[in-house]
């Protein structure tokens, strides 16, 4: 099943912030209540300023050392110009449909943000209570569809735009799979998103034990296709969809070229008896299992630092099976930040990825301030992993100092010393904290690449985390 990473304030995650949000501020790790690594070196309180709101330039001031790179280029991750037109007023109009297809009364309606409070606690502190096939039970998954399907589709339409349809390597006769595929969020994502995949003849398995959701999903997938007709008049007007009732493991007919599963972890994982070391290593290989023998992988999980873990252990596993990492890595070697110790308070960072909902879905706001879980920051983890060939080879190290750094940016902005502002970032030289001296507003999920000013072997280090620091001017 799908779940949203945004849910009530008794989880257990919101408990573990509130825990350290309590103490004393030190230097040590500030953890933001949806999930994002952020920080602050400055000991600043809650009532103080939030880090989004922090300027990211300071005129007139001085740097300790002298810059270490120079930035070339900044790819975004989140941004909500490259959504398509049509799929942004899909994604307006998203309660519209639902209601076309799966029509509620208004005693119904009226009862929806209490039906979503429900269904949060379901799905985090009372998730030991809650029944296997809850999807089927038409309450719940008016619930579902109406607020978790819709924030994901919110989250997972804007990562697929910006990571543009050469990241998913699909060509005619394709067959794809997407395990727990609940209401088919990730097919209409990437239909939305990637207006280029439509004219393609692709089959989608589509598996979940809840036969409901499957239904239901599919309703609402044919309802966006007739919106978001292909450009190519000739090409079908929608995906073969074949739904498959049953859990991860059961059969289908062909080896899928594509295979994905969003928030499946997160469930497996729900009563704690299984290690990430175990699930990662288990279902990494029941995915390849289903694979053909040139396959793309995506795998998307809440961004908290349990399932942050599990995404990174099946990385590992991933490139031990002869595959490149597409995104977010911008290297092969080890993982910088595999979230090991994170739940618990270490200094570990766990890697995830945020961007403000200030322009997500009106309704679907109101609808999340009144069922009493408002959010501010959509969140998320994810994999990318493919064999076609179809991205350039990334090295474990880089041949050189001298050659262009990528920095994946993994984290909210940072108050440092001396008016200085950082972000945590991936890199071939591990975890990494840029220093900002560009001028240039760096968000969570950017990409970018910065020319070396001189040889890396002397950069300092993070007395927190010890990540190397690299300052990078324009």
């Amino acid at each position: 099943m799908k779940k949203n990473d945004t849910t009530a304030g008794t989880k257990w995650y919101d408990r573990f912030v509130k825990q350290h949000d309590d103490k004393k501020p030190t230097a040590t790790k500030s953890f933001s209540k949806d999930g994002s690594n952020s920080g602050s070196r400055t000991g600043y309180t809650k009532t103080q300023k939030r880090r989004q709101d922090i300027p990211l330039t300071e005129s007139g001031r001085t740097y300790s050392r002298g810059p270490d790179a120079k930035l070339t280029t900044i790819t975004r991750l989140f941004e909500t110009d490259v959504v398509p037109e049509d799929a942004q007023k899909v994604l307006n109009s998203f309660s519209t449909i639902v209601q076309g297809v799966f029509p509620s009364s208004g005693k119904q309606q009226l009862s929806l943000p209490n039906d979503v409070r429900r269904l949060s606690h379901e799905l985090t502190d009372e998730r030991n209570e809650r029944r296997v096939g809850y999807m089927n039970t038409p309450s719940a998954l008016s619930a579902y569809v109406h607020y978790f399907m819709w924030w994901n589709l919110v989250r997972l339409t804007r990562l697929f735009a910006n990571l543009g349809s050469s990241a998913f390597p699909l060509d005619n006769d394709d067959c794809c799979l997407d395990i727990g595929s609940g209401p088919l969020t990730i097919v209409i994502a990437l239909w939305l998103a990637c207006p280029e995949l439509r004219s393609r003849k692709i089959t989608w398995y589509c598996m979940d034990i809840s036969q409901n959701a499957l239904s239901l999903g599919e309703d609402i997938y044919l309802s966006i296709t007739a919106r978001t007709p292909p450009e190519d008049k000739d090409a079908e007007p929608h995906w073969n969809i074949i739904r498959v009732k049953g859990a991860v493991g059961t059969e289908i007919r062909k080896k899928a070229s594509f295979i994905t599963c969003a928030n499946m972890f997160n469930e497996l994982y729900q009563d704690g008896q299984y290690t990430p070391e175990y699930l990662a290593e288990k279902y990494t290989s029941m995915l390849l299992s289903y694979a053909a023998e040139k396959h793309t992988m995506l795998v998307v999980e809440p961004g908290v630092p349990r399932q942050a873990r599990i995404i990174s252990l099946m990385r590992d596993s991933f490139i031990k099976a002869g595959m490149s990492i597409t995104a977010p890595c911008p290297h092969a070697g080890a993982c910088a930040m595999d979230g090991l110790h994170a739940r618990m308070g270490g200094t570990t960072k766990w890697c995830n990825f945020a961007f403000t909902t200030d322009d997500a879905p009106r309704q679907l706001q109101e609808l999340s301030t009144d069922a009493g879980i408002p959010k501010e920051r959509a969140v998320l983890s994810f994999i990318i992993a493919t064999n076609t060939g179809h991205i350039k080879e990334k090295t474990e190290h880089g041949d050189t100092d001298s050659i262009s750094l990528s920095l994946r940016v993994a984290s909210a902005p940072i108050r440092l010393p001396e008016y200085r502002t950082g972000y945590y970032a991936c890199s071939r030289l591990g975890l990494t904290l840029i220093i900002d001296a560009s001028g240039i507003n760096l968000k969570s999920g950017d990409l970018i690449t910065a020319q070396p000013l001189h040889d890396f072997a002397g950069l300092s280090k993070d007395a927190k985390t010890g990540a190397k620091e690299v300052t990078i001017i324009k």
